[in-house]
């Protein structure tokens, strides 16, 4: 099984998504080599789109911003695995459930992060893509299967999980952004 396939399962239908990347064990160093980090890249590198169309841009300022991305959504991943283990210690008893767990964060952030590269390839803000991040929390919610959450936790969780997948890597690149010389 691919990853690119359990990335396109995952974000078209979650539910079969989260049984597939739950039957293909693929290790999750695999998807961090394999697909997240290579998607940094991409996000980084599609900051400087922008600067095809609009003139104000600098080659500086993109080079900043991608920097920016990049940094806040690797660190985003490792904190929100952080978060989420101390919330909820069932979730990181076993090394099967934390690798379950390290699924779920990073294919929710896989999801936000192809987000961030289309619109950086659309000429101006095109909101529906913004509003795809309330897409965000239906995968989640259909990831608790994958994790074995209790169901009387289940709302819970996904409220927590979606804003910490949701405003962390805003918090951070908000935060990196005021080091960022203009």
């Amino acid at each position: 099984m691919s990853i690119w396939k359990n990335i396109f399962c995952v974000i078209t239908s979650p539910k079969y998504g989260w049984e597939v990347i739950n039957e293909s064990n693929i290790p999750i160093g695999k998807v961090l080599r394999s697909a997240y980090v290579p998607l940094l890249c991409v996000l980084a590198l599609s900051c400087f789109i922008p600067m095809l169309y609009d003139r104000t841009l600098s080659f500086s300022g993109s080079l900043m911003t991608g920097i920016v991305y990049f940094s806040a959504y690797f660190i985003s991943y490792y904190i929100i695995i952080y978060l989420l283990g101390g919330f909820y210690p069932e979730l990181v008893k076993t090394a099967g459930a934390t690798a379950r767990l390290n699924d779920y964060i990073l294919y929710n952030l896989i999801f936000l992060v192809l987000l961030l590269i289309l619109r950086n390839f659309l000429p101006s803000d095109f909101a529906p893509i913004l509003f795809f991040r309330v897409y965000l929390p239906w995968m989640a919610y259909r990831g608790t299967d994958h994790l074995f959450v209790k169901k009387e936790k289940v709302f819970k969780f996904v409220v927590i999980s979606s804003a910490l997948l949701l405003g962390l890597p805003l918090a951070l690149t908000a935060i990196l952004d005021l080091f960022v010389i203009n």
